[in-house]
């Protein structure tokens, strides 16, 4: 295979940025990110993961989806598509992933959210083998690997000398056109082999009978229903929708629609109209994150919820560990 070295990578990607907002790891307050740079200088070459996944990058945390004005009796609607092309670069295998699950709801499944569809059409991944793994990494747990180019368009692997480039799809071959690079169906040169423990999940069919079980309460008991687990997970995807008013002099009643993250382990995701919650404790709203990543999202759409990357275990302040879930679900239904 071909091999590149870090400056001819990275006069690449300034090519790129130029017709292209680019999105790669960047460091922000002593906080790694996927962010957009405006060139190969401001990336971050060496790391784990970032704090935070790329799903921001099609589902932001905050988004205007339409602006409504009403004058008199008219009222006027204007919709707010997500515009140009980007390219997130050094994106790790288990936020490729990530999106995939996020595909299956949002694309795959009717009705599409146009919204969504819209960027990941206008998107090119690049992906960035891992050499390393942080404690709370399982994704070989989950299906994935450190190597694994699963919803890749270009694959870069490090390697001692450089970097070696896989091209898997259309978009990928678009983007590296001019890039001499051979592929001889070789193995990278890299080591990205995980020494981290292997869990094995349970099988989705045995937990309807652990619904019950007074672990949810017991483990609930450290929760603080801060939501921190679903805000950087690559694949919860819970939002709310409000309209909220414009100030404005011209005379007009305007409002924007905005779609905003939003997590079943908040206190009042479940409250209806009158004040009732039919998941008001929080061992029921444990219970229904962690049913909805390895039982519910499967069985309605299909990809498992989970992709190992570890961050709800590293953020969460109070050690609720995704990991001991699997484990005590796979100890009692075993």
């Amino acid at each position: 295979m071909t091999t590149f070295s870090q400056e001819e990578i990275a006069s690449w990607l300034d090519d790129l940025a130029q017709t292209h907002e680019l999105i790669a790891p960047a460091e922000i307050a002593n906080i790694l990110y996927y962010r957009p740079v405006q060139s190969s200088s401001d990336i971050v070459w060496e790391y784990v993961r970032p704090k935070m996944s790329i799903k921001d990058a099609f589902f932001p945390p905050t988004e205007r989806l339409l602006s409504i004005e009403k004058h008199g009796q008219q009222i006027k609607l204007r919709e707010t598509m997500p515009e140009g092309n980007q390219i997130l670069f050094g994106v790790r295998p288990c936020d490729a992933r990530g999106m995939l699950a996020l595909d299956a709801m949002f694309i795959d499944t009717e009705p599409v959210d146009q919204y969504y569809a819209s960027r990941r059409a206008n998107s090119t991944i690049i992906g960035f083998a891992c050499t390393e793994m942080a404690d709370t990494c399982f994704c070989t747990s989950t299906g994935g690997a450190p190597d694994d180019p699963t919803g890749m368009d270009v694959m870069i692997y490090p390697v001692d000398d450089g970097f070696q480039v896989r091209v898997f799809t259309e978009k990928g071959e678009n983007i590296t056109k001019g890039m001499v690079i051979i592929d001889d169906d070789g193995e990278p040169s890299g080591h990205y082999q995980s020494t981290n423990p292997i869990y094995q999940i349970p099988e989705r069919e045995s937990l309807p009978a652990n619904f019950d079980d007074s672990f949810w309460d017991e483990m609930s008991e450290r929760c603080l229903s801060c939501r921190i687990c679903a805000y950087v997970c690559p694949t919860c995807r819970c939002f709310d929708v409000r309209d909220e008013p414009i100030l404005n002099n011209n005379g007009n009643n305007q409002f924007e629609r905005i779609r905003c993250w939003d997590s079943c382990a908040g206190t009042v995701y479940r409250r209806i109209a009158g004040g009732h919650n039919p998941r008001s404790a929080k061992g029921e709203r444990l219970r229904n994150r962690f049913f909805c990543k390895l039982y519910y999202y499967p069985e309605q759409y299909g990809p498992l919820a989970c992709t190992g990357c570890g961050r709800c275990i590293e953020s969460c302040p109070v050690n609720i560990d995704i990991t001991e879930v699997i484990q005590h679900l796979q100890e009692v239904n075993s």
